[in-house]
């Protein structure tokens, strides 16, 4: 009998220290919440990279819906993110004339898209920024912020005049290149086979760099190969961004910056903005995950009367077929995301503490000062707990989680990006004068 009740005894301290631990856990864990849900509040949020659609920015279809596309105004305040960049993208294409015709026409559907959203359609609700003060009254006045970047150089054409252009009509960031070679430099995906068009910039991208320099739009290094970046970074007067890339050293992709260009970006002034791209982020778990999406996506394709195609097919198309696919593969992405949700025993998706742990490797590489935060919303990004503009909040959780601080938070959202901003805006005004 006194062995059983010491039995009991030993019972029911056991299981009152793991109720008083369980205890602990949650409230140390409200308390983390709670100070990330303050931090979240205080801070601008700023994502530097989000695909847009046209068809997204009409009377009656827009973002003042909640579309199933991963940026509209609703899911923004849902999630508390307060800065979006606005993508102007184009595919690249021939080097002749009629592609940088159709490609300037694709350019400029996409800043009419945007310019529309701003100033008809919800002008009450986002405003477009030109400058880190337009940013910070705006957000002041409780509305969302709009931003312009350029995602390929190649509807610049062979007419530098466009650079300008472009930037009145507000871009504010700009890449030489995409997937693929452009007439301006050499891209990163030259690694896959060792063909080089131009051994970085070309002549032509030279003149554009200057002009870039001189009109106040940031470089950025995203797309364009390693020597281009170099050369690029010779050639600047102001410091670049690398819009939406990720550390290679934890993630083996050319699309990613390796030790030695962060330390080229860090002596440059700039910044990376660490992207929330599966495939740029964790390789493993990518890869084992993927395997099993890939399948139900191509049951998906098969249910809608279309050929799945793998990622180097879809960069064959021509523009018109790349848009086209496009639509499909973003109305297939919610019903994926639906299937998989029932789901039991899956592979681990790439989530937020892959995508902070990218953050931490570049904070402790080359410092708090040159590293932010970018999405690639509706273009391929978005990751278990960031899958959309809703779910921002944890991203600033995970940060705190980890023991960033306030102050280091806001530079990561968007103090980092906004310096470098009014920097390369300051010497533009300097060459402006200088003639």
């Amino acid at each position: 009998m006194k062995h059983f009740s010491l039995f009991l005894a030993i019972t029911f301290l056991l299981i009152s220290c793991k109720q008083e631990k369980s205890e602990k856990e949650n409230e140390i864990n409200n308390q983390l919440i709670a100070k990330a849900k303050e931090i979240h509040s205080k801070v601008i949020t700023l994502d530097t990279h989000c695909d847009i659609n046209v068809k997204n920015f009409t009377d009656s279809i827009n973002y003042t819906q909640d579309l199933s596309s991963q940026i509209t105004l609703p899911k923004m305040s849902k999630g508390g993110l307060d800065v979006a960049w606005f993508i102007v993208y184009t595919g690249q294409d021939s080097l002749n004339m009629e592609g940088y015709e159709k490609a300037y026409e694709t350019a400029m559907s996409k800043f009419e898209a945007i310019h529309k959203l701003t100033e008809q359609i919800a002008p009450d609700q986002i405003e477009l920024a030109l400058t880190s003060d337009d940013v910070r009254r705006i957000h002041k006045k409780g509305k969302k912020v709009a931003m312009i970047g350029i995602e390929n150089g190649y509807p610049v054409g062979t007419d530098i005049r466009n650079v300008k252009k472009f930037h009145d009509l507000g871009a504010r960031y700009m890449s030489l290149s995409h997937n693929g070679h452009s007439q301006l430099c050499d891209s990163n995906t030259g690694e896959a086979d060792g063909v080089w068009l131009h051994n970085g910039v070309s002549d032509l991208g030279k003149e554009v760099i200057i002009e870039m320099n001189k009109a106040g739009i940031i470089i950025d290094v995203s797309h364009p190969s390693k020597e281009s970046m170099r050369q690029m970074i010779e050639l600047t007067k102001a410091p670049i961004i690398a819009s939406h890339s990720s550390a290679r050293a934890l993630c083996n992709h050319s699309r990613n910056l390796d030790d030695e260009q962060l330390l080229w970006l860090k002596e440059n002034g700039g910044v990376v903005q660490t992207v929330a791209f599966t495939s740029y982020l964790n390789t493993e778990k990518f890869e084992k995950r993927n395997k099993i999406e890939t399948e139900i996506a191509k049951q998906i394709a098969d249910s809608m009367g279309v050929k799945w195609l793998e990622r180097k097919e879809v960069a064959k198309l021509s523009t018109e077929e790349k848009s086209k696919y496009y639509e499909f593969y973003m109305k297939m992405l919610p019903i994926r995301k639906e299937k998989v949700k029932k789901m039991d025993n899956l592979p681990p998706a790439v989530n937020v503490e892959d995508f902070v742990n990218h953050i931490d490797y570049m904070v402790d590489k080359i410092g708090i000062d040159h590293v932010g935060i970018s999405s690639d919303f509706d273009g391929g990004g978005g990751i278990e707990g960031w899958s959309d503009a809703s779910e921002t909040f944890n991203v600033t959780l995970e940060l705190v989680k980890r023991g960033y601080t306030e102050k280091q938070i806001e530079k990561l959202w968007s103090g980092n990006l906004l310096r470098v901003l009014d920097e390369v805006q300051r010497v533009a005004k300097e060459l402006q004068k200088a003639g």
